[in-house]
């Protein structure tokens, strides 16, 4: 396996010299083509380079190491509820396992698997970072005035598309989406992600296919049952996310936060809230005392930060962090890609949470 991932990694550099074709579609079209590709059924390696570095202690430490590290993953797709996912690494292979209720995390080593449900939030894994679904991601709210075109290049050996995003929105801290898009079946092959305090430098995300084959997997490889004596667990991180906005009151939440509209998401609850759209987003949400003091005591500390009246707010690439204090009423947790600008102005039109209990 290692030796298969070694050669692998070589394939850019030997393909990448390759002519590509650019068929001359538009950008409106290559987008749409993209959003049309969650059909198509495939199998594939990819690899995921994350440039952000999170001050986040041990708080949220499977985000941070997945947007800091580099990620290599098999995948077998057969449809948007049914594919599989290993994360490959050196010392084996976690399976991610999706179905129609939510997914099966397998490792392999310690032979525990976790089952987490579909939720209308969650953090991001590993999966969410494959250049098919990610671009599709980014993609799926992007205006025409958004787009441009970039040419053509070989990506996982296959004539890929290039398409541009330059965000509209004025507290946007991402300054461009490439995402490269295979020419015959839609499929997002390749996405790098571009921002922060520069707009410059390395991106702060960049994935890409290294192999891709058009073909269906069998169901019974994208298919999981716990095998007998495994540790069958509940993902209590992923539940989590929700559980703590339910342990206090309904909030009555802006419609509106820093000139970006609120989203409905089905099934969140009063001190959850998610702003903006397509690659401009501002989550909030709040943290009781024991979750919100240690990650303060990092924040404070990380290069960059800005501590004031408001709270405290860093940049780590494009992504926005804050916290803001309200004493025994709990601590609101600001997270997206906005600028710093944009975190300040959200944390003035912010309610005081209510207390835990609160009616």
């Amino acid at each position: 396996m290692v030796a298969a991932v070694a050669v692998l990694l070589a394939l850019p550099a030997l393909i990448g010299a390759l002519p590509a074709s650019d068929a001359g579609t538009s950008a409106p079209d290559l987008r749409d083509r993209a959003l049309a590709s969650s059909d198509v059924a495939f199998t594939g390696y990819a690899q995921a380079a994350g440039g952000l570095t999170l001050p986040v202690g041990d708080q949220l430490t499977s985000v941070a190491d997945l947007l800091s590290d580099r990620t290599t993953m098999r995948a077998w797709y057969r449809a948007p509820d049914d594919w599989r996912v290993d994360v490959v690494s050196a010392t084996g292979e976690t399976g991610v396992h999706r179905d129609a209720s939510g997914t099966w995390t397998w490792r392999y080593e310690d032979d525990v698997a976790s089952r987490a449900a579909a939720l209308p939030l969650s953090l991001p894994t590993a999966p969410d970072l494959l250049p098919s679904v990610l671009g599709r991601r980014l993609l799926s709210e992007a205006a025409d005035g958004e787009l441009s075109r970039l040419g053509a290049e070989r990506v996982a050996g296959r004539d890929a598309l290039g398409l541009r995003i330059t965000p509209s929105d004025a507290a946007a801290s991402v300054s461009r989406v490439d995402v490269w898009v295979d020419a015959e079946s839609g499929i997002p092959l390749g996405v790098q992600v571009s921002g922060g305090q520069t707009g410059g430098g390395e991106p702060a995300v960049d994935t890409s296919f290294l192999s891709l084959d058009l073909v269906t997997p069998a169901a019974s490889v994208t298919a999981f049952t716990p095998p007998p004596g495994a540790d069958v667990r509940r993902d209590q991180q992923q539940a989590d996310l929700l559980d703590t906005g339910r342990q206090y009151a309904a909030v009555q939440l802006p419609a509106t936060l820093a000139g970006l509209p609120g989203r409905a998401v089905d099934g969140t609850p009063g001190a959850v809230g998610v702003y903006g759209r397509g690659v401009t987003l501002l989550a909030v949400s709040v943290l009781p005392g024991r979750a919100a003091s240690p990650l303060r005591d990092t924040l404070v500390v990380a290069p960059g930060a800005v501590v004031d009246d408001l709270g405290v707010r860093i940049a780590a690439g494009p992504l926005g962090l804050m916290l803001v204090d309200n004493g025994n009423r709990g601590t609101w947790l600001l997270a997206g890609t906005v600028d710093l600008d944009a975190l300040a102005t959200a944390a003035a039109e912010l309610p005081a949470p209510p207390r835990r209990g609160d009616r």
